[in-house]
């Protein structure tokens, strides 16, 4: 690759990376409009995904299972239990 070739090239990469920058910063942006459950729902999801390999349909079912139930804890149309105790009620049930 000569010279010219690599300072259009590396021009071309700052350019895009210009446009993500403003990109970035718009949804930064709106995602700070977000409460601070959503903006922490975002990030979850948002950080699934940078292992790079997609979520599986499993994986999916779970992440929507788990936020629905926070939202029913949440709205206080369920109560919570202690991890403590969770842990023992698993703990029995696994030494059936």
């Amino acid at each position: 690759m000569c010279i010219i070739q690599l300072v259009r090239w590396g021009i071309e990469i700052a350019e895009k990376e210009l446009i993500m920058t403003e990109i970035m910063r718009e949804i930064e942006k709106q995602a700070k409009l977000l409460s601070a459950e959503e903006r922490e729902l975002l990030a979850e999801r948002l950080l699934a995904t940078v292992s790079g390999a997609p979520l599986s349909a499993i994986d999916l079912a779970w992440l929507e299972e788990a936020e629905r139930r926070y939202w029913l804890w949440k709205e206080g149309r369920t109560k919570g239990i202690a991890a403590e105790r969770a842990l023992e009620d698993i703990r029995r049930e696994l030494c059936r």
